[in-house]
């Protein structure tokens, strides 16, 4: 089966018409995560992070950034004006697409907003694109994402894009960080994964796709991955399935 991105959902970004307070906003929120995240965010992110130029004091210019991602993983971040249909968003990912949303909350919603912006896309999803192996994990799990033909199949993936992707910890030196977009974006959500009231269980393929997950509160079960090699091994057992 070829997967083909489609670009139906595909727009510009017009850089040039974010504000002042947009572009203060955007300050605001970067700099309080990224306090915490020198000591309780991946490696792999704070290099990721430093790699595509991601900086504090404006919103993210995304032709400025593919120019590093593409270089570094043939990744690039391609601007969608909100949420699109699952198999659309998997195409993206077969072909080293993400859809961003290039919306900032306003200041007056600087804690939560419903549905992903720029800060969760951007500062959250990409700096672990210019990491070679997560990016070819995700392009593989976009790829068989794809290919999915029942409901239980695609709930599969769901569930393993969910505690990977969105909120994934990762142990490195021995001390549990965070890599997952949905902890790197959020100051409440990144201290419950490393807080008392949540499991954190050791990574396993079965017991991910096993796990069902509700979005609308702090996660009380998550897992933890030794490395990124892992989620590839997950992926491809993932594929061997659905093709079988």
């Amino acid at each position: 089966m070829t997967v083909k991105s489609s670009i139906e959902s595909h727009i510009v970004q017009k850089w040039e018409l974010y504000t002042e307070e947009q572009h203060e906003v955007w300050s605001i929120l970067y700099d309080r995560r990224m306090r915490e995240l020198e000591r309780t965010g991946s490696e792999v992110f704070l290099r990721g992070a430093e790699s595509i130029g991601l900086i504090r004091d404006r919103v993210p210019n995304l032709e400025e950034l593919n120019r590093q991602l593409i270089a570094r993983t043939r990744w690039q971040a391609v601007p969608v004006s909100g949420f699109i249909p699952a198999a659309e968003f998997f195409a993206d990912l077969s072909v080293r697409k993400f859809p961003t949303t290039i919306t900032l909350r306003p200041r007056k919603s600087l804690e939560y907003v419903p549905e992903p912006d720029i800060f969760h896309d951007v500062f959250g999803h990409v700096p672990l694109h210019a990491d070679q192996v997560f990016a070819d994990f995700l392009q593989e799990l976009g790829a068989v994402a794809a290919k999915a033909t029942d409901d239980d199949q695609t709930l599969q993936m769901a569930r393993l894009f969910w505690f990977t992707v969105e909120f994934g910890l990762i142990r490195e030196q021995g001390t549990v960080k965070v890599y997952g977009s949905g902890l790197i974006s959020s100051v409440g959500d990144g201290a419950n994964a490393l807080g008392p009231k949540c499991d954190r269980r050791p990574f396993s393929l079965q017991a991910v796709i096993d796990k069902p997950f509700e979005i609308d509160h702090f996660q009380d079960v998550l897992f933890v991955i030794d490395s990124f090699d892992q989620l590839s091994e997950a992926v491809r057992e993932m594929e061997r399935r659905i093709g079988a």
